[in-house]
């Protein structure tokens, strides 16, 4: 019958850390989505920026340039009216002259007042000649201007046109890269659950029948009276033992994990709420909590566990699994914790 309830109290335990295991990884996989969504929108912010100040920066050389095409089409008007004015004279001289030399071929009036009008005319009409050349060479020099400008307009619009098509092909790009990401992180999240659920499994066959060693949550707790006497830091004889297993279980465990899985094993020293005296070789629980995680920690690397897969932390008495000053309240504070996570 003992044995009985004993394999019952083993089922149950088994489906806890599953459930426990589950949620943990939900909410690390929700953390870590929120940091790859912020990381992306600033990423993306920064590339919206800069198309937005180059954007601006275009627009504001084509309102330039379209101010300088109406000053210059304003000025081809005027040009284009004096030289209508120009003519309008020329023509005017020409009749007066066409009439003077009538007059003074008819013989009418005084021919020394005709020739000298004549004379005078033939100057004017010369220099109206001279200044309907320039403003007709002016005008031709606009419209190769105006032609340029037009061109500049036109290959600013085809760079425009063509950073709008780069900022989409970038927005697509963060889209899949987004995508890719969620993918890989869900592959990476299962492939840690299942090496932590395997862990957890050999430790549970290597480690059974042991009132003092449970699991918690995500966490595999050792008693400290397990490991260490009282108020000492240094593993006995029995918790070099317990230890022996662990690093067994570690080091065959990290044979089949992944190169690109960056996991490590995170020990964890909590104390229970009594006071240290302060006379003794540790000032309070938090010197003692943390040189009971680092000696386990140097244990495992004395076995062979690679120290970088390895992390210490002590929690002192701010910690607890169960509130209450009784004996039996406090022994279970007084623990080492063992958590498989990725760095």
């Amino acid at each position: 019958m003992a044995l009985g309830r004993n394999r019952r109290r083993e089922r149950g335990v088994d489906y806890w850390p599953g459930f426990v295991d589950a949620l943990s990884t939900l909410l690390l996989a929700i953390m870590f989505l929120l940091t790859v969504f912020v990381i992306a929108q600033f990423i993306l912010g920064r590339e919206i920026s800069g198309r937005d100040e180059v954007l601006n920066r275009l627009n504001s050389q084509i309102a330039e340039l379209t101010q300088l095409l109406a000053l210059e089409k304003s000025g081809n008007q005027d040009l284009q009216d004096t030289l209508a004015s120009l003519q309008s004279s020329l023509s005017s001289s020409e009749s007066e002259r066409t009439r003077l030399q009538q007059l003074l071929d008819s013989g009418a009036g005084s021919a020394d007042v005709a020739n000298q009008k004549v004379g005078r005319l033939t100057d004017e009409l010369d220099a109206e000649r001279q200044v309907s050349a320039r403003a007709m060479s002016q005008i031709e020099l606009l419209n190769q201007q105006i032609a340029a400008l037009r061109a500049q307009i036109a290959a600013i619009e085809g760079a425009l046109q063509a950073s709008e098509a780069k900022d989409q092909a970038s927005q697509a790009r963060i889209a899949d890269l987004g995508r890719r990401l969620n993918v890989a992180l869900a592959q990476r999240v299962q492939e840690l659950n299942r090496y932590r659920s395997d862990f957890f499994g050999r430790l549970r066959e290597i480690l059974s029948d042991r009132e003092n060693i449970r699991i918690v949550g995500d966490r595999f707790v050792f008693q400290s009276e397990v490991l260490f006497p009282v108020g000492g830091a240094d593993l006995d004889a029995a918790g070099q033992g317990e230890m022996d297993k662990l690093a067994a279980a570690i080091l065959e465990l990290a044979q089949e994990i992944p190169e690109e899985i960056n996991w490590v094993l995170r020990v964890d020293g909590h104390t229970d709420a009594s006071p240290l005296t302060g006379t003794g070789r540790y000032r309070d629980n938090w010197e003692l909590s943390s040189a009971r995680a680092t000696s386990v920690v140097k244990y495992l690397i004395s076995r062979g566990v690679p120290a970088n897969r390895l992390v210490a932390a002590g929690f002192g008495e701010f910690q607890p699994i169960a509130e209450g000053d009784t004996p039996e309240t406090l022994a279970q504070n007084r623990r080492i914790e063992l958590k498989l996570t990725e760095r």
